[in-house]
């Protein structure tokens, strides 16, 4: 009893993973950590929208539509069906190639997704459109959200709360520098929108060249981020689930790393997706990577073909070897805890390398003491006076 109440006292384990939570940055926790061969983070996508992995000819250029068959532009190569075999349950068979569109987007706008009419959606959204059987794909264009038809799109879906100052600087820097590049945010919350563009235009940066969206259900908003070109992360506070969905959708996503779980997220998974080469460590290699890809066509194309192959060929997305790690990890943590208490990092299989692990610059300026002092007190000052 007594060597039970010891193991207690010494405290538990925080399940993460080696870009997330590097041993550089182990203060921040009180646990000691235990760390996933992968990444921590993990998304049921591949269940849950199976038709985007196998509905994959996609035409760049003109609208960017699904088709079925051949159409001018540049086609991107389908993922064989084989593929899918790497996770545990194949595409249902309600799955089936589309032989026409049972609706599309121009002709109904508000209702993009096919469904029963007597069909009733979770609150949450949360749902795999494959009540519909077959499923039949909407078109998804980019003519249909207010997108130019020509140009780079780059794109972030995450809330604005998450858009600090020096990112929004960062970004407008990357559309004056890619001729006839546009970036598309989410109309989340709706009265961000006008303070983005005021701001946009003291950097520069001309109306028009910052389209918002509103929000969309679940499957519609995974569905339409591969009409976009590159997604531009949010530094300060990473997309988490967003960011699974842009990279399901097959969209290429480019992050900056931080010095917080939160900030660090989306290393992570472009890690765990074999795209180490998307993480940056500063805005400068930040921006650099957002300006190569889009003047760079070809390398663009071949950044896509590749994210997209990745979704099926790295553990990011699989679920059975996810659980299976998992497993092993807490038989590994009960071992560890009858002998030691310490940090369980040698379970790591892939990993950025130790140059390129921390940030090398400060994603948010330091504030004088008595500075923020004033602004709490500014803040919480309470309207009301007592008699």
């Amino acid at each position: 009893m007594a060597t039970l109440l010891k193991q207690r006292e010494r405290g538990g384990w925080e399940i993460r993973d080696n870009v997330t939570s590097p041993l550089e940055l182990v203060e921040q926790y009180s646990e000691k950590l235990a760390y996933m061969p992968y990444t921590f983070f993990i998304g049921d996508h591949c269940h849950m929208f199976p038709h985007l992995m196998k509905y994959e000819e996609v035409v760049e250029g003109l609208s960017n539509p699904l088709v079925t068959g051949k159409a001018e532009g540049r086609i991107i190569t389908p993922i064989k069906d084989k593929t899918l075999n790497l996770f545990p349950y194949d595409t249902p068979p309600s799955v089936g190639k589309p032989t026409k569109w049972r609706c599309s987007i121009e002709d109904n706008p508000h209702s993009s997704l096919d469904q029963k009419p007597d069909h009733v959606p979770p609150a949450d959204g949360q749902e795999s459109p494959l009540h519909v059987r077959p499923y039949i794909m909407p078109p998804t264009l980019r003519s249909a959200y207010g997108l130019p038809e020509n140009g780079i799109i780059y794109c972030n879906f995450n809330q604005l709360y998450k858009l600090d100052p020096g990112t929004l600087h960062c970004w407008c820097k990357i559309l004056l520098r890619v001729p006839n590049s546009y970036i598309w945010l989410l109309k989340f919350p709706a009265i961000g929108e006008s303070n983005v563009q005021a701001k946009a235009a003291e950097y520069g940066v001309l109306p028009g060249r910052i389209i918002f969206s509103n929000v969309a259900p679940k499957e519609e908003h995974v569905r339409r981020g591969r009409v976009a070109d590159i997604c531009l992360d949010t530094p300060l506070c990473n997309g988490h689930t967003t960011g699974m969905d842009i990279l399901w959708s097959g969209t290429p996503m480019i992050t900056m790393l931080g010095e917080t779980l939160a900030s660090r997220v989306a290393a992570s998974q472009l890690t765990t997706l074999g795209c180490p080469e998307l993480v940056a460590t500063n805005y400068r290699q930040y921006e650099e990577i957002a300006v190569t890809l889009g003047n760079n066509p070809d390398e663009l194309h071949a950044m896509k073909q590749k994210v997209r192959l990745a979704r099926a060929t790295s553990p990011l997305f699989n679920i059975a070897k996810f659980a299976s790690d998992l497993q092993d990890l807490y038989r590994l943590i009960w071992d560890r805890h009858l002998v030691r208490h310490d940090h369980i990092t040698d379970t790591t299989k892939r990993t950025l390398p130790a140059n390129r692990l921390l940030c090398t610059e400060p994603l948010l300026r330091p504030v004088d003491p008595d500075d923020y002092m004033r602004i709490i007190q500014q803040h919480s000052a309470p309207s009301w006076r007592p008699y």
